[in-house]
């Protein structure tokens, strides 16, 4: 199992529509993040900004991000959710949001 941390800013006149998108996710796009072997999913949010917690349980991760690219519901819910979002300055190249290095764990 791998953890990933990542974060986004949330454009302020957008908040409570992207809190009322995911306070009702699509079926669709919950079994796709199931099938694509993430579990423990969880965004959260702070003075602007949207971090979301995932682990995944599969072993090839970047097929399983593939597969999920490639959903059309997935996609779909993506070109709901992103007019909401605003990349931060520092992502990498291709990315949208900004993966975070872990730095402290424990059980």
């Amino acid at each position: 199992m791998t953890r990933y941390g990542s974060v986004i800013r949330v454009r302020p006149e957008k908040l409570e529509e992207y809190k009322k998108l995911h306070a009702a996710v699509w079926p669709g796009v919950l079994k796709t993040i199931h099938d694509c072997n993430l579990r423990n999913y969880s965004i959260y949010y702070k003075d602007g900004l949207l971090f979301s917690y995932y682990e995944y349980v599969g072993s090839d991760y970047k097929a399983d991000m593939e597969k999920m690219a490639a959903d059309p519901e997935t996609q779909r819910w993506w070109d709901v959710c992103q007019p909401c979002q605003q990349p931060l300055e520092t992502c990498a190249e291709g990315e949208w949001w900004a993966s975070m290095e872990e730095i402290f764990h424990t059980r």
